[in-house]
């Protein structure tokens, strides 16, 4: 087991050395092989054509960052779905390359819809393969595992710890920090009711009180007013 966990973190070091990559960009020729392909699809006579191919470039290398980055969990696949992917990407490019010229704008725009496809599959690989490494079923995964942050092959078929969390410590930490503080607000909501509620009885009893003092006051006051009225009567009956 603790051999198993350096194994998972051996990663993480190396990462903060080698700087951090995506899984399309491990292959030495990808890049290489995008920008000959791109050059295929815009004439040489073309206006800003060195820096319209340039930026085609980096949009397709930061599409493939950024979706292998996103998450810790979406850090590994197969080695086999990435050559899948590199291919794809290659005959869609392809495609393109066969077709007659229109101008920088229409291709612009074709281009962004391979990399939103690209995106979608990337995206969606990632994450089945995540579930199939993180569950008890992980034996099923074959072949060697591209960890996309490092681009090193890695002979673990079943993926603990880090690689299958939640979400990452920053996203838990700012849970529980909403968690503590709608739990607090509750507390304060409920301690505000208690207090009004023991105002409320307490001066309710204290209402109780006065009204029994005052009725006590006033029987006996009434009471005293009978007493001299009936003094009164007998001492006008003396006289007479």
């Amino acid at each position: 087991m603790g051999d198993l966990r350096w194994l998972l973190l051996l990663p993480l070091s190396l990462a903060a050395f080698c700087g951090v990559k995506g899984c399309l960009e491990c292959d030495p020729k990808f890049i290489e092989d995008i920008k000959s392909l791109l050059a295929k699809l815009v004439p040489s006579e073309v206006p800003g054509r060195t820096h319209l191919l340039e930026r085609q470039v980096k949009e397709m290398i930061r599409l493939s960052f950024k979706v292998s980055h996103r998450d810790k969990m979406l850090r590994v696949l197969d080695v086999q779905k990435v050559v899948n992917l590199r291919t794809w990407l290659k005959t869609e490019l392809h495609k393109l390359s066969n077709e007659t010229w229109k101008g920088a704008f229409i291709l612009q725009g074709k281009l962004l819809g391979v990399r939103q496809n690209l995106e979608s599959k990337l995206n969606e690989i990632l994450k089945n393969f995540s579930e199939v490494a993180c569950s008890e079923d992980c034996v099923v995964t074959e072949g060697p595992i591209l960890d996309c942050w490092t681009c090193l092959r890695i002979t673990t078929r079943c993926f603990k710890g880090e690689y299958c969390a939640e979400d990452d410590p920053k996203k838990a930490e700012n849970r529980e920090i909403a968690l503590f503080l709608i739990l607090l607000a509750e507390v304060v909501i409920l301690g505000s009711a208690l207090l009004l509620f023991h105002f409320c009885v307490s001066h309710r009893r204290k209402m109780k009180a006065i009204r029994r003092s005052l009725k006590k006051y006033l029987e006996k006051k009434l009471e005293e007013l009978m007493g001299i009225m009936d003094e009164k009567e007998r001492g006008s009956e003396v006289r007479k």
